[in-house]
């Protein structure tokens, strides 16, 4: 790479940096002006179109890069239990450290997921989506259960752990230990949920289409 595309990266860096540094519980991606966001970059605002088209071109940017991170980190956490240790806690303790390094980027995610922006939404809501796909996977290698009822059992996990996320936000250390052993006894009873349901046939008929 050469170094007026080195220099071109950096500021591009430099941009979502910023827009993720001056979000917070009280500001929303929405709220956020591109003056706002080019000073503190440190650059004009007309140089702003250099990089990205317009503010919404910055926000999916944003949700694209928060989303790849978190599946990183919970890739991470599927890791460190191959290791030796519980799945659900390694991944739980994961994304509860996710949620109090880079609280910005969770509460974007958040938001943008029920906000104004139709792109916004789609684009949150796919994140989501490939976050759940992820786990089905990983919920079928483990279980003896087929690709429905995994997806089903993924997709009320990744309800619950987004809905504690939200809570953990505005929670100390001491309350958030607290909801994070929650949280872990709540998805172990999903997961053992989950594995014994197929032993049911009335259950099995049940998700049979009429």
């Amino acid at each position: 790479m050469g170094i007026r595309a080195q220099q071109k990266e950096k500021t591009r860096r430099a941009l979502v940096d910023a827009a993720f540094n001056q979000l917070s519980s009280e500001r929303s991606f929405s709220s956020l002006s591109l003056r706002e966001v080019a000073r503190e970059a440190g650059i004009a605002p007309t140089s702003f179109y250099r990089h990205f088209k317009d503010m919404e071109e910055l926000g999916l940017t944003m949700v694209d890069e928060g989303g790849l991170t978190l599946r990183q980190l919970m890739r991470k956490g599927r890791q460190r239990a191959e290791q030796g240790g519980s799945i659900i806690s390694a991944s739980i303790q994961i994304f509860m450290e996710f949620v109090d390094e880079h609280p910005n980027v969770f509460r974007l995610l958040l938001r943008e997921r029920s906000g104004t922006s139709a792109a916004f939404r789609a684009a949150v809501n796919r994140e989501i989506r490939h976050f759940t796909d992820e786990l089905t996977d990983y919920v079928m290698q483990r279980s003896n259960v087929d690709q429905k009822l995994a997806y089903a059992q993924a997709e009320a996990m990744v309800v619950l752990v987004f809905a504690s996320g939200s809570e953990a936000l505005d929670m100390n250390r001491k309350e958030r230990k607290l909801l994070t052993e929650r949280l872990i006894l709540q998805v172990a009873m999903l997961s053992v949920g989950g594995e014994t349901l197929p032993t049911s046939k009335r259950f099995a008929q049940k998700l049979q289409p009429m």
